[in-house]
This record gives structure tokens, C-alpha cells and sequence, in this order.
């Protein structure tokens, strides 16, 4: 009999312990162990040991700049507060459902005065009745022996940790999105001196050909010629100005707080393009560290836990309610021999027909299971497509600043040329409009395109997982 009194907590303790959640095991990837190798995309070289969530931000994003514009949007965005809240409601949360698995002690004093009726007294005459009690105990207390508040509880802290992951990711895509508008708005302002430059060597150039017209030299058809490059200077140079201040009133959204003009960019130096690179050679197991696909994944975990939780309803559930305290007829007879009072009240639930509700509930649950599955997967494909697109882009982008380059020294030493043989009298004014449309359209171009290189290196940080504080 000792024996068995002493097997009885430690049958209680094993079976509290355990769950009916299926065992989990990790959907295989449904992509490729390595990225795709074509004629846009060449990657080579070993797997590096460092991770791009291994490469810090700071260090990443250099230029000190956009640094300070970085911890401004960290501490100031909008997105990021709800992210940082939604992780403190769901700790909440998964507190309450942890609490459960333990009793829940209540101390309670109460008092009663009650005066009887002469018609309800035994004694035939009215009489005031007083009691006083003071308890401690817990109140329907549920000895998890199928698993089912251990599974509620691990399904609450799976929410919780998804929460965390969907933080960094907002995190992420922050940093990613200050840089980009960072960029774009340096390059914007370039393109805007570009094309106020463009205007005043237009109008210039429209200048002198009014007055080669006025003394009889140039044609009518030379003078309406200069004017329309004017007036598509000024088009350019209007359409830029509103970009600019666009892209500093988007800037301002994404960092949350009014931003100093005096330091933001005015042109891509060589300053803002010192992005570091990610390393080569990365296999495509790196996405798993991504922080959407760690959140799909905590989410596939917690539909998992809820199987556990819609499998024990089918067993029996035993609460107990249980009260130890004291009770007197007078204040000043609390506490003293004999008024102790005690209440034990076990109780035990054994669903027999629930009209199909607990089958139900155990579909919905498998079926939210195959639902996260195929949430999870989808994130990894989704990954490994924008890291495909981004090495894509990354392994062609040198060779297209190249070319670009190229094309804009050919078009400048053509409007040279152009330009001489117009004064000359060999060519057409026609002639040097062209070549100063080419020449203005590639330079705008190269612009473009050293964008491209740098918010490709952005884009790289962010589909690789970004990186630590």
C-alpha cells in the first residue's frame, strides 16, 4: 500500500507531462539545394561560413548617413511599435495559458448577517444570524493528464515566437526600405541637376542660335528646334522636382520622425556606393534562417500543438475544487479549535455525445495543420525565388554599368563632334539635337543604372535574412 501511494505522484507527474500533438518533423524544402546557374546568374566559389544574418547592419550599410537615418526608423517607425506589441500581447498571452497548468489559489473572506422571520425560525420567534469564514483553496483545477492545457500552452508559445520572428522581418524589410529610399532619393537629386544643368546649356544653345537667326545665318527650322530642347529641359526638370520632395516625404514616413535636409544626399558618390557585398557561394539551406520562414514555421508548430489539444477533448477531464479555512458564528471566533472547515470536490467530464463537435473541431485542427504546411513551404519558395531574381540581377549589373558607361562616353564625344560640324556649316542643327538627346538620355540612364547596382546590394541584405543589431 505504501508502495502504491508512492508510484501514484509520479504516474501523476508522467502523465502530466505528456501530449497527443503528432511528433513534429520539418517539411523537406520544396526547392532546390542550390540556386540557379545560367548566363545572368554564375555562382561559384564555397560555402561561406558567415551568413548574411551573421553580417551586422552597421556594418552593411556604411555610409554614417544613412546610418543615423537607420536608428531614427528603429525607434521612431510606426510598423515596427505594432510588431514590438504584437510580441508583448502574445507573451501575454502565452502566460495565461501557461498559468493553467498550475492551481490557482484564492484566499476568500466573507461575512453574513441575515435576520430570520418568526414564521421561518425553529424557535417560533425572529432571530438574527451572523457567520463569518475565511478560505484558502483552488477553484476547478484541471490535472492535465491527457495533454490538452500543456498543448493550448505550447500552441500559445509557438504564437509567441512567431511573433518575435515577424518583428525581425518588419525589422528587415525597414532597414531595407530606408536604404532604398535613401538611394533613390540621391539619385533622384543627381537626375535634377542633371537636368537643370541640361536647361541652361539648352537655353544657352537656343541663345546663340536665335541670334545666328536674327543676323540671317540659322533657319527657322534650327531656332524651333532649340526651343523644344528648352522647353523638354524644363519638363525634366519639373517632373524631377517633384520626385525629389516625393521621395523626402516617403522618407519621412518610413523614418517616422521630421528629417534634417541639410543631411540627406544630393548625388550617389563613391561614399553611398561603399555597400559591402554578401558573400558567394551560400547554399540555399540559408534561407531557413530567414525570419518570415522561422515565423511560418513557429505558426506550423503551433497548428501542430492544437491537433494535441482537439485529440485530448475526446478523453476525460478531471477538475477539483478544494477549500480549507475557517467558519464561526462570531468575527472573534475565527481561527479558534474547532472552526476549522474543509471542502473537497473532485469532478470528472467524460464527453459521451457531443453531436460530432469534437470530430470537428480534430478536422479543423489537421486542417490548419495542412494549411501551415503549405504556408511554410510557399515562404521558402517564395525566398528562394527573390534570392534567384536578386543574384540574377547582381551577376549582370557590373557589366551593364560598363556598357553604360561606355555608351555614355561614345555619346558625349558624338555631340562634340556634332556640335563642331554645326558650327562649321557641315551638318543640320537637327545633328546636334539628336546627339544632345542621346547624350542627356544616357546620362540619365548611367544614374539609373548605379542605382540599380546599389539597391540590388540592398535587396541581396534583405532576401538573404538581413542581419543582427
Amino acid at each position: 500500500m505504501t508502495r502504491m501511494r508512492l508510484l501514484l505522484p509520479v504516474l501523476f507527474l508522467l502523465l502530466a507531462g505528456c501530449t497527443m500533438a503528432p511528433r513534429y518533423q520539418r517539411p523537406d524544402a520544396p526547392v532546390s539545394d542550390n540556386w540557379p546557374t545560367n548566363a545572368a546568374n554564375q555562382v561559384a566559389g564555397e560555402a561561406s561560413a558567415q551568413v548574411a544574418a551573421d553580417i551586422p547592419w552597421r556594418d552593411f550599410f556604411v555610409d554614417p548617413q544613412l546610418q543615423a537615418l537607420i536608428e531614427q526608423a528603429l525607434q521612431n517607425n510606426r510598423d515596427l511599435r505594432v510588431a514590438l506589441l504584437n510580441i508583448e500581447r502574445y507573451q501575454a498571452q502565452y502566460r495565461i495559458e501557461r498559468s493553467a497548468l498550475l492551481p490557482s489559489i484564492n484566499a476568500t473572506g466573507s461575512g453574513l448577517s441575515q435576520r430570520l422571520a418568526e414564521d421561518l425560525s425553529g424557535t417560533g420567534q425572529s432571530q438574527l444570524v451572523r457567520q463569518y469564514s475565511a478560505t484558502l483553496g483552488a477553484s476547478a483545477y484541471e490535472f492535465d493528464l491527457f495533454g490538452r492545457v500543456r498543448s493550448l500552452k505550447d500552441q500559445a508559445l509557438q504564437q509567441y515566437l512567431a511573433t518575435e520572428q515577424a518583428r525581425r522581418s518588419v525589422q528587415i524589410s525597414l532597414i531595407a526600405q530606408v536604404a532604398n529610399g535613401y538611394l533613390t532619393l540621391a539619385a533622384d537629386n543627381e537626375r535634377l541637376q542633371l537636368a537643370r544643368e541640361t536647361l541652361a546649356n539648352q537655353q544657352d544653345a537656343y541663345d546663340l542660335v536665335k541670334h545666328r537667326f536674327d543676323t540671317g545665318v540659322a533657319s527657322a527650322l534650327d531656332l524651333n528646334q532649340a526651343r523644344t530642347s528648352v522647353e523638354a529641359a524644363k519638363v525634366d526638370k519639373a517632373r524631377f522636382t517633384t520626385l525629389v520632395a516625393q521621395d523626402v516625404n516617403g522618407l519621412t514616413l518610413v523614418v517616422g520622425a521630421p528629417l534634417d535636409v541639410t543631411k540627406l544626399p544630393t548625388e550617389l558618390s563613391a561614399e553611398l556606393s561603399a555597400l559591402q557585398g554578401i558573400p558567394a557561394g551560400l547554399p540555399s539551406t540559408v534561407l531557413l534562417e530567414r525570419p518570415d520562414i522561422l515565423a511560418a514555421e513557429h505558426r506550423l508548430l503551433a497548428a501542430n500543438a492544437n491537433i494535441g489539444a482537439a485529440r485530448a477533448a475526446f478523453f476525460p477531464r478531471i477538475a477539483l475544487t478544494g477549500t480549507l479555512g475557517t467558519g464561526s458564528d462570531e468575527l472573534s471566533g475565527l481561527f479558534t479549535s474547532g472552526s476549522e472547515t474543509w471542502m473537497f470536490a473532485p469532478q470528472i467530464t467524460l464527453p459521451i455525445f457531443t453531436a460530432g463537435s469534437n470530430l470537428a473541431r480534430l478536422k479543423v485542427a489537421k486542417v490548419d495543420r495542412d494549411i501551415a504546411v503549405a504556408e511554410y513551404e510557399k515562404a521558402i519558395q517564395t525566398a528562394f525565388r527573390e534570392v534567384a531574381d536578386s543574384l540574377a540581377q547582381s551577376g549582370t549589373i557590373d557589366e551593364q554599368l560598363a556598357a553604360q558607361q561606355a555608351l555614355t562616353d561614345a555619346s558625349s564625344e558624338s555631340y562634340r563632334i556634332s556640335q563642331a560640324r554645326y558650327d562649321k556649316g557641315v551638318d543640320s542643327y537637327l545633328t546636334v539635337l539628336d546627339s544632345q538627346r542621346a547624350l542627356y538620355a544616357a546620362r540619365q540612364n548611367l544614374i539609373g543604372t548605379r542605382l540599380t547596382r546599389l539597391t540590388s546590394l540592398v535587396t541581396m541584405y534583405k532576401v538573404f535574412g538581413g542581419g543582427s543589431l
